[in-house]
């Protein structure tokens, strides 16, 4: 895993900016607890723009991906955009005690993830895809 520490408020705070991880049987996703935190109050996953999937924090979808899907009802981009995150998109709950989040089998056929997953941040989400996707 690659990692940055970062001063926050005084103290010392260990960021992640890449995991991988084997999914379970029953398709979770287990976080690493460095980040459990930022992802407690929730998890949204969509499509990507290629053959992976984005995973925001709730409160990074509602703040900065809703705004962004707002716009004039003609327009074709946004409709684009509309189609694009919210065709199979899901929120889920991280569940707290083991840090994982279950991740809907169209989500994995979309990005083409069959047990290994790759995690990299991109700014305020995660592209969650396939060992084999390219970069």
């Amino acid at each position: 895993m690659k990692t940055i520490n970062q001063l926050l408020k005084g103290k010392t705070v260990l960021t992640i900016d890449y995991f991988e991880r084997k999914l379970d049987e029953k398709r979770r996703l287990t976080i690493p607890s460095e980040l459990r935190d930022e992802l407690s109050s929730g998890v949204v996953l969509t499509r990507g723009f290629g053959n992976y999937l984005h995973m925001y924090p709730s409160g990074t979808w509602d703040n900065e991906v809703e705004p962004e899907l707002k716009g004039s009802i003609l327009d074709e981009r946004i409709a684009d955009l509309n189609v694009r995150f919210r065709r199979g998109k899901t929120d889920a709950q991280l569940d707290l005690k083991q840090g994982r989040v279950t991740i809907e089998q169209h989500l994995l056929e979309y990005a083409r993830i069959d047990r290994d997953v790759v995690a990299v941040r991109a700014g305020a989400y995660w592209r969650i895809m396939s060992p084999e996707a390219s970069d």
